[in-house]
């Protein structure tokens, strides 16, 4: 798609436009209406100064990192160093790279931080992550409200100033969270779709880097994120991100680009509709302190991008991750299941498996495939990296190994049984069958590990 856009372009460049333009708050009300802006004056000083302070601390402790990602199965470093933090046991995946989280403090367990400073910084973000939540829930409620009524939008916009504040004063929102003002349900779905497990932050200064991507379609300047929709998220979820552009610091003049349009100097988020060419796309800057929803399903029909300005830059982005299969408990269940089919003899050392049912040798090879590859790899390739931060991941880690080893003696098990001669028929060709793609899927998937 990307390609033949490209070619369908050719020379040419898109028009976009930036709050400075006098058809800007046209475009945004009629097609990117669910893209919510809050200037920083907005948010509570002292928020600012807990979570600014956090960013500093986790830069100082060296607790950035940059990912090794992989697309279309090769290997690339991201230009953007990060951290992912939120609930215990949660990951977050992109790209074919799982992130472990930095547990933030949470009641019932036991977090050893490397560093109190780390530790008051997880601190913040919950605060700062709280604080989210209960805006996008009243944005979400403004939008629910105004579609309802189909109240034509009357907020005035002033170019610069606080352009896409949520479509009602926040003093006609009911603040008791216990009650939105919609339909039960409705209720739930907002909630659910705004209680936010996992924030991804974001570090990168420009200046440090020596090649940045140029935006292809309109000509905005370089990026420091190429166009995307984040992956891995509950549907229609809101994504909520705090801005910190430590501004003030000195540029070197010969950096600057000639970019129309938008301030090269001041850092954006780009918006577009997702593989369109006939809508002009949104450059909208961000100042220190502000911060932006993608609400509903702003993140499926649009695509975004981060383009660069010159000074360093932090962000929170704050997600409802889609952590059907991606918590501990999840992946502790699946080795449970699994297990279920290895039977201890008497004597305590003797194994056996209790079925050579198909289906059942073949689920437990899946869950083996699934602990090795979406887990213990993952982990131990990257993960590591964050026991500077807390080691709070090691003991679940040691345990999800012992699980593998047993399904290790399990996999040798089958092999062992369906070479008995006892076992030449139907029954053994069928369970062959079953396990083969599952056996050569590992071989191929751990020759892919080794080389990375």
């Amino acid at each position: 798609q990307k390609q033949k856009l490209l070619e369908e372009l050719g020379e040419n460049r898109l028009p976009y436009v930036t709050p400075a333009d006098a058809d800007f708050q046209q475009l945004w009300k009629t097609k990117y209406s669910k893209l919510i802006f809050r200037k920083s004056a907005a948010v509570p000083e002292e928020l600012h100064q807990m979570v600014q302070e956090g960013f500093l601390a986790l830069r100082k402790h060296n607790c950035f990192f940059q990912d090794l990602v992989r697309i279309k199965g090769k290997d690339f470093v991201t230009p953007v160093s990060r951290i992912l933090i939120g609930n215990p046991g949660c990951t977050y995946k992109y790209l074919n790279t799982r992130l472990f989280t930095v547990p933030w403090p949470t009641e019932g367990y036991d977090i050893k931080y490397g560093n109190p400073q780390i530790r008051d910084a997880c601190k913040a973000l919950i605060k700062l992550n709280d604080y989210l939540h209960v805006e996008a829930v009243n944005a979400l409620q403004g939008q629910n409200l105004s579609e309802t009524e189909e109240m034509k939008d009357t907020t005035v916009i002033d170019r610069e100033q606080n352009f896409a504040t949520s479509l009602m004063d926040k003093e006609s929102i009911s603040k008791d969270q216990s009650s939105c003002g919609v339909p039960e349900d409705d209720c739930i779905s907002l909630k659910n779709r705004t209680s936010y497990n996992v924030t991804l932050l974001n570090y990168m200064d420009p200046l440090q880097m020596l090649y940045l991507k140029q935006e292809p379609y309109f000509g905005m300047g370089s990026m420091a994120v190429s166009w995307h929709h984040d992956e891995n998220l509950v549907e229609r979820s809101t994504v909520a991100v705090y801005n910190y552009s430590c501004e003030g610091s000195i540029t070197d003049e010969s950096t600057k680009q000639n970019v129309k349009g938008r301030d090269p100097a001041v850092w954006h988020v780009g918006l577009k509709v997702a593989w369109d060419i006939e809508t002009p796309g949104l450059a909208v800057p961000l100042h220190q302190g502000d911060f932006y929803l993608m609400l509903d399903d702003l993140n499926m029909t649009h695509q975004h991008c981060v383009l660069a300005g010159y000074s360093p830059r932090f962000s929170s982005t704050h997600r409802v991750a889609d952590c059907s299969r991606g918590t501990l408990e999840y992946i502790f269940g699946q080795c449970e299941l699994a297990l279920q089919n290895l039977q201890t003899g008497s004597d305590s050392t003797a194994l056996s498996l209790k079925s050579l049912e198909p289906a059942v040798v073949k689920q437990v090879e899946e869950i083996h495939n699934e602990v090795e590859f979406e887990w213990l790899r993952q982990f131990w390739f990257q993960g590591k990296r964050y026991l500077k931060c807390t080691d709070w991941w090691l003991k679940p880690m040691a345990k999800l190994e012992e699980f593998w080893r047993k399904m290790e003696i399990m996999t040798s098990l089958v092999l062992s049984e369906v070479g008995k001669k006892e076992q030449i028929g139907k029954g053994r060709k069928e369970t062959i069958s079953s396990i083969l793609l599952v056996l050569t899927e590992r071989q191929k998937l751990r020759q892919e590990w080794a080389a990375r």
